[in-house]
């Protein structure tokens, strides 16, 4: 008759029972193992990306991803912005995740779309593969958002999130939650096609780059100083304003 099994008890704190099943959720739980392993590989084997994790107390001493969890170990994982009286130095990462610079996977180009308008930076290619994601993230310093937990459980990838909603627009409204955004909207700042910052333009540089009757209706332009993609308040953007109200008036927490 071989060993009994160590065992450790886990609690998963506020939104990061979104990943476990209903009958697991806000409910500590048991781990049985032989060898002890890294507080990350533990947490991950719960199907909880580390991406999403900022804190980790085991048997209340906080620890990070790479400390062992063995046989006895009480472990409480918090997400990221979790209401709890912490120092930074607590935390399982040297700095927060306050950046307000995203990559997102390749099934997301309308949130890219979205997350443009307002002004954030949102770096996306439809054709880029999970490798390429990875490596934007880590050396850009992105935060990399998808609906694939499996890409958020890259071991280099430190700043992620698994996106809960399936609609666009529904998703901006998560992003905006999650990340505390709504100061930071800077609407029709950023270029819709290639990201970059846009820059005011006179109109005598732009005029022969727009429509005649545009040029002769409106004297503001912005442009985009990669591409040369020009922009001003056309009706485009009167549609786009008004989304952006109704998103504020339908979820007036953000």
């Amino acid at each position: 008759m071989g060993p009994a099994p160590a065992c450790a008890s886990f609690r998963f704190y506020a939104e990061l029972n979104d990943h476990l099943p209903p009958e697991r959720q806000y409910r500590t739980l048991e781990k049985r193992f032989f060898v002890p392993s890294t507080a990350k590989d533990m947490i991950e084997s719960f199907g909880v990306p580390h991406t999403e994790v900022e804190l980790i107390l085991i048997n209340g001493v906080s620890s990070g991803f790479g400390d062992r969890v063995r046989d006895g170990d009480r472990v409480a994982v918090y997400p990221v912005f979790e209401s709890v009286d912490v120092s930074p130095e607590l935390r399982v990462r040297p700095y927060p995740l306050r950046d307000l610079k995203f990559v997102l996977d390749v099934h997301l180009g309308k949130l890219a779309a979205y997350l443009r308008m307002l002004g954030f930076d949102a770096a996306y290619r439809n054709c880029a593969s999970d490798p390429e994601l990875v490596e934007a993230a880590v050396a850009e310093q992105r935060i990399l958002l998808t609906r694939d937990r499996g890409l958020l459980k890259y071991s280099a990838v430190t700043r992620g999130y698994w996106l809960r909603e399936t609609d666009s627009r529904r998703q901006v409204a998560e992003i905006m939650r999650r990340f505390d955004l709504s100061r930071a909207f800077r609407p029709f700042t950023r270029c819709m096609a290639c990201n970059q910052p846009l820059r005011q333009a006179r109109k005598t540089e732009v005029s022969q780059r727009v429509p005649a009757r545009i040029a002769e209706a409106h004297e503001k332009f912005l442009e985009c100083a990669r591409c040369g993609r020009v922009y001003w308040k056309g009706s485009h953007y009167h549609r786009m304003l008004r989304w952006i109200e109704e998103m504020r008036a339908a979820h007036p927490e953000i």
